[in-house]
């Protein structure tokens, strides 16, 4: 049995990084995020036409697609004024792609959340909280490091980041399109860069607050027991 405890902690060590960074990007799919960033200074106007206001009407429903059950006519069904569609097929296509990986990766947080709160039941149980807490300050630890890849990443060549990401989560060129296309004209490359600096800072934070907290609450629950 112990040697079970110790291999779900070391697990759950492993999986704090994932944790956190869904934590952070979930928060991202947040209405609120798009009040922000639209109103920024220095967000780029769209050179066709939209106004602040059409973004965050058209960029919020289709922020709402990502996360709700409906299909794909939810965004299908969208038209200008003059009845032309809000977005075409391929820019369709590649939405179902982006709400597919969405949900799944809803799917495993929502999973590790269920995790986190066994392993703290278990680790209570069975009296083995300062070990618990120190794995929770390893995985903080963990997290760190791979962020601070990330946010150096995002500095050095956000464009090769970016690229690399649809790369491995999308086929070919399916998430290429033009500049007068409305999913660009909607969420352009500045929108995109901030969000994964926010998705660093946020998680970044997070795992010091792990990696410090998590050592100090062991070493005072060791203290007492």
């Amino acid at each position: 049995m112990k040697i079970l405890q110790k291999m779900l902690l070391v697990l759950l060590s492993l999986l704090i990084p994932l944790l956190l960074l869904l934590t952070s990007i979930r928060l991202l799919f947040n209405p609120l995020f798009l009040d922000l960033e639209y109103g920024l200074a220095n967000f780029p106007p769209d050179e066709f036409g939209f106004t602040t206001a059409d973004r965050l009407k058209w960029g919020k429903i289709s922020l709402d697609y990502l996360t709700n059950t409906e299909g794909s006519e939810f965004l299908g069904n969208l038209r200008f004024k003059n009845g032309e569609p809000l977005y075409n097929e391929r820019e369709l296509s590649h939405m179902v792609d982006v709400k597919n990986l969405v949900q799944a990766g809803l799917k495993v947080w929502y999973g590790l959340l269920v995790l986190f709160g066994l392993m703290t039941l278990l680790s209570w149980r069975t009296k083995q909280i300062p070990q618990f807490w120190r794995a929770m300050s390893t995985g903080g630890w963990l997290t760190i490091g791979l962020i601070v890849a990330i946010l150096a990443a995002v500095v050095i060549d956000f464009d090769a980041l970016f690229a690399g990401f649809h790369a491995i989560f999308f086929q070919g060129d399916s998430w290429l399109f033009y500049t007068s296309d409305t999913l660009i004209r909607l969420f352009p490359l500045k929108l995109w860069s901030d969000a994964f600096i926010f998705m660093g800072v946020f998680t970044l934070v997070m795992a010091v607050i792990f990696a410090l907290g998590g050592n100090r609450l062991a070493a005072r629950k060791q203290k007492i027991g």
